[in-house]
């Protein structure tokens, strides 16, 4: 170790996909930047980030597992799952104790730190110019939540930020800085998945002290975007998946130079935006319902069309926009012959649910305001996967992205409720309802969604209300508002025109169409036998049945 210098100066080197490995396993001494002059040793640092999955998701999670496990690389693990949270009480103390006298003596950065240092809160290292490299990095950290935080170090998250980096520094920092020298090797860390505020201040704390940081998010969010000064390589693969555990073994499974090819050529053929997709190749994307604006032609028209042909279809970022259909049709046309023909055509396909006996939901008895206000996060939101986990969560039986793409349309119509609130019935009391009738979905409808290729035919409730079965109630509006959010097709038929879903829902939710005459007690015409063989004839044909 040269004691012939006390400054440490780090500087990015050039990365590509092809050579950061390679770079990352190089000593210090023989990496690009290296210098050694005039008191001081300039490094080359090795800062990556990529983002999204490539096609073969066993082998990018079995080379995760060799950049931790496997000697030649090493890097030091860091995710919110694997950061180290505790904190001894006297350090806690003390760091409310430089944070009180900050407020009383308003005290530069500098002296900030100095305080800091002086209560034993910054790691200490044998070598100078890393000693001196570790307040130089907390000081610039200081500088960055001054400048990047409203009201600077006057913001109410200063002391999270601060106890967070202190003490994932002595957790997690310590132990590989001991090892350290500037000629030879500085710590090396990977960060991986989702990421929070604490966390980005601590990855810019090591960025700064001259730490090699290479992070990887399957979802390609981008921690460091926005956040840091230093130009960052970004690598960004093919395909975005919500991030796995990080491995704890490698993965048996070998992909064939065959299997390779195939998704090499799907992903060309059927990336986001390109108008063609695989059967159920969007069945772990996240479905919300566009609502659109018809005439009451246009409803036949558009009703028959596949989602990915109706206008503003998307897919984007892991989501999938459904251009849906809601609207309630009053009365009767004069012709008698069309009116049943379009309901026949819309109601016998196997994608759709007539309903012509009401209620058709059971209202839930049971106090949910327990579970409700468990599963919200900080924001006041429901957390998707606190729902999924819990106990009285229904849909388990489900793969997995169809429950995620309930969970979020009743954190969606929770967010914002659209259902009308009793007499005084306060805004909480209505999202614990909504919440409450969304654990509690019919079997008949759960299978609805369950057929339901986002790309594909849109799923129809087709609801006929002649009042002769009985009357719409409330928990059967807020279980059609979540199929609505969800993306499905919802179609309501009053012959004698009166309101039904106006008692629960805003009338700016759906289209409303009148027809020409108001018919009472109207039954429901059932299709004549040899249109029904010949519609469901028809339907074979298409299927190739």
């Amino acid at each position: 170790m040269n004691p012939a210098y006390n400054q440490l100066n780090v500087k990015q080197v050039s990365l590509s996909y092809e050579n950061w490995l390679d770079l990352l396993k190089k000593p210090v001494n023989e990496r690009p930047e290296f210098s050694l002059e005039n008191g001081s040793i300039n490094i080359g640092q090795v800062l990556g980030s990529f983002l999204g999955i490539p096609l073969d998701t066993d082998e990018y999670y079995n080379q995760l597992f060799d950049y931790v496990n496997t000697e030649e690389v090493q890097l030091h693990l860091l995710s919110e799952d694997t950061l180290n949270k505790a904190i001894d009480n006297a350090h806690f103390q003390s760091i409310q104790k430089v944070l009180n006298i900050y407020q009383e003596q308003k005290l530069s950065i500098n002296r900030f730190a100095a305080f800091l240092d002086g209560e034993q809160l910054l790691l200490k290292s044998a070598v100078p110019a890393i000693h001196r490299k570790i307040r130089e990095a907390l000081i610039a950290t200081l500088e960055r939540f001054s400048q990047h935080e409203d009201g600077g170090l006057r913001n109410h998250e200063l002391r999270r930020v601060l106890v967070d980096v202190i003490k994932w520094s002595i957790n997690h920092l310590q132990h590989p800085l001991e090892k350290s020298d500037p000629q030879r090797e500085m710590p090396k860390f990977i960060w991986y998945g989702d990421f929070k505020k604490s966390h980005q201040y601590f990855l810019y704390y090591l960025i700064k002290l001259g730490c090699d940081l290479v992070i990887f998010h399957p979802e390609g969010q981008d921690v460091l975007s926005g956040f840091i000064e230093e130009d960052v390589f970004t690598h960004r693969f093919q395909n975005k998946r919500h991030a796995e555990p990080f491995p704890i073994e490698k993965r048996s499974r070998k992909t064939t130079v065959a299997y390779r090819a195939s998704r090499e050529i799907e992903s060309i053929l059927n990336q986001e935006g390109s108008g063609l997709y695989k059967p159920w190749q969007l069945r772990d994307y996240t479905p919300s319902s566009l609502t659109l604006r018809t005439t009451y032609d246009e409803l036949y028209l558009i009703g028959k069309e596949i989602a990915m042909i109706r206008p503003d279809f998307e897919v984007a970022n892991g989501q999938v926009k459904i251009p849906t259909i809601f609207a309630k049709i009053k009365g009767v046309s004069k012709n008698k012959k069309e009116y049943w023909e379009r309901l026949h055509a819309l109601s016998e396909s196997e994608y759709s649910l007539l309903i012509r006996k009401l209620p058709f939901t059971m209202p839930g008895t049971s106090d949910f305001r327990f579970h409700y206000r468990n599963a919200l996060d900080r924001d006041g939101l429901l957390n998707v996967e606190k729902m999924m986990e819990a106990h009285y969560w229904p849909y388990s039986f489900l793969a997995s992205g169809l429950q995620n793409g309930i969970a979020h349309s009743v954190r969606r119509i929770c967010e914002k409720p659209d259902l009308k609130p009793l007499h005084s019935e306060s805004e909480e009391e209505v999202k614990i309802y909504l919440f409450n009738q969304a654990m509690h979905m019919p079997k008949s409808m759960i299978q609805l969604l369950e057929r339901f290729d986002y790309s594909q035919h849109v799923p129809k409730i087709i609801l006929y209300n002649n009042e002769l079965t009985g009357m719409l109630s409330r928990s059967d509006a807020a279980l059609l508002l979540l199929l609505n959010h969800f993306g499905i097709d919802i179609m309501i038929y009053n012959p004698p025109g009166h309101n039904d879903i106006e008692n629960y829902l805003d009338e700016s939710l759906y289209d409303t169409h009148w027809l020409e005459e108001v018919v009472f007690e109207l039954e429901y015409r059932e299709p004549s036998i040899l249109k029904r063989v010949l519609f469901q004839g028809i339907l074979k044909n298409l299927r190739g049945d």
